[in-house]
């Protein structure tokens, strides 16, 4: 990331909220671009916003709007480049909502991608394996129009990927308003067996993870925030039933489950007073997923050859074991999350919570 870049991701989010402190806009950045370019970037009725570097934002959008008796959708940055600010035309729950959704590419995190994105959200599709991630992003962009979606290729547990990811987030749309982190892995095996090596990838990626995600998408919150006092953000983690109850054979997960839920509710003490809500979200088990389901790799194998289910000799024993644990019947599905994403992001009066979409299985005490 050059120090244009840098910059840009500075100054982005800031016009974002000038330009309308519902968040309702995106913004897209051209670096050394002149207002000779006009014709790419604007109506011959814009007038264009110029200004130095070092400029105060606020100062010089307010006198603009005073002088013409409109907002700026055009910004040329002297020696940087020009931002061009358009109204969302997205409609729905989350319409014009900037949206990042970890581990995208597959799974509860595919299908969270596709359900907000049905809901006007613009979506970042944030996944170790790019390949998925741009094929997930390729159908977005069909079915709910182009620039619905991009894909970024992120390794959560890097801290200079992850800062990454939100710095290609701020260049691709202009800001960010919810945090989905979902990316996580499930390596299962008893305290005599699974390897230190094992045990440290998991927490790396599921508790670390969610720390450096929430750590680099907050700080964009916090500057949306400074320009729009009454803004509300979500950070929500894609927890996991496992984190409001131990798992027999299972405890590396478990474990990282827990202190997300523990790093949940100190994030969500930290950041009320920026506007960023911070709940975490505990499913149930997914049984038609890739996580459960995959033949090889797949939960439902790992637990045969395991011996965790006692007397289990098949896949579909297995299968049963877990389905006869839930009062419904059945496993999760990714609408049962989503609606609570929902719920979330709208409720105004409620963050730091752990939210159990278990099916009956996992009850609140």
């Amino acid at each position: 990331m050059n120090e244009k870049h840098i910059l840009a991701c500075k100054i982005s989010p800031v016009l974002r909220m000038l330009y309308n402190d519902e968040g309702l806009s995106t913004v897209s950045f051209y670096p050394g671009a002149d207002l000779s370019e006009t014709g790419s970037f604007r109506n011959s009725n814009d007038i264009p916003l110029i200004v130095e570097k070092d400029a105060d934002l606020y100062s010089e959008f307010a006198a603009f709007i005073v002088s013409n008796g409109f907002a700026p959708k055009i910004v040329s940055v002297m020696d940087l480049g020009v931002f061009k600010i358009a109204d969302t035309s997205k409609k729905g729950r989350l319409a014009g909502k900037i949206t990042i959704v970890t581990g995208g590419a597959q799974g509860f995190g595919k299908g969270i991608a596709e359900s907000m994105a049905a809901e006007g959200a613009y979506i970042v599709v944030a996944d170790l394996n790019l390949e998925g991630a741009l094929a997930c992003a390729g159908e977005l962009n069909r079915v709910y129009g182009e620039d619905t979606a991009v894909a970024v290729q992120a390794d959560v547990s890097d801290e200079a990927s992850a800062l990454q990811m939100v710095q290609e987030t701020v260049l691709a749309f202009g800001g960010l308003d919810v945090l989905v982190s979902n990316a996580g892995i499930l390596i299962a095996g008893s305290l005599s067996d699974l390897s230190k090596e094992n045990f440290e990838l998991v927490t790396k990626v599921n508790y670390t993870g969610y720390f450096l995600c929430a750590k680099y998408a907050s700080e964009i919150m916090k500057l949306q925030r400074k320009y729009a006092p009454s803004y509300l953000m979500d950070i929500i983690e894609i927890n996991s039933k496992s984190g409001l109850e131990g798992s027999n054979k299972n405890f590396a997960y478990s474990g990282s489950k827990f202190g997300g839920i523990g790093l949940t509710q100190s994030f969500a003490m930290e950041l009320i007073e920026y506007g960023i809500k911070v709940n975490a979200i505990c499913p149930g088990n997914l049984l038609d997923g890739p996580l459960w389901s995959d033949p090889e790799r797949g939960l439902f194998r790992q637990y045969l050859d395991s011996g965790k289910v006692e007397g289990a000799k098949t896949i579909e024993d297995v299968r049963k074991f877990y389905e006869a644990k839930v009062p419904m019947g059945r496993g999760c599905e990714v609408a049962d999350v989503t609606r609570a994403i929902y719920y979330v992001i709208e409720q105004k009066y409620e963050t730091g919570q752990a939210i159990p979409v278990t099916g009956g299985q996992v009850m609140l005490k």
